[in-house]
């Protein structure tokens, strides 16, 4: 009986302190961006971002908005495979929208200022 008090005592306990720390983030700008892919696409978010003329054009010919783009920044994909996550000055990325984007995909160039948008696709499948 004693195991069972202790696991008890410990359940309240981590469930009072999760409590805790929920009202303590609340409401503050908060991201845990763990993985490869959300650490990728948060510092380019955070970055002025720049369209190409050429972007601007498939953007306009695609009926893509900023916003979109925007979206696809927040959930997409990285394919480190055809990116060039190590190349100096600028690493250049290559990302796939989800869901409804997923047939549209980015080629951004993340320097220390900006990120530029090189290239936009809308792949067919």
């Amino acid at each position: 009986m004693k195991i069972l008090k202790r696991i008890g005592f410990y359940l309240i306990g981590v469930s009072l302190g999760c409590i805790v720390v929920i009202f303590i983030w609340k409401g503050k700008d908060v991201s845990f961006d763990y993985g490869m892919d959300a650490r990728t696409l948060s510092s380019i978010r955070k970055k002025q971002l720049i369209y190409t003329p050429e972007v601007q054009q498939s953007m306009n010919q695609l009926n893509i908005d900023s916003i979109t783009v925007q979206k696809i920044l927040n959930t997409g994909d990285v394919d480190f495979g055809k990116s060039k996550a190590r190349q100096k000055p600028c690493a250049e990325y290559y990302i796939i929208g989800k869901d409804s984007l997923k047939n549209v995909h980015l080629y951004i160039e993340r320097c220390d200022s900006v990120a530029t948008i090189q290239k936009m696709w809308n792949i067919k499948n």
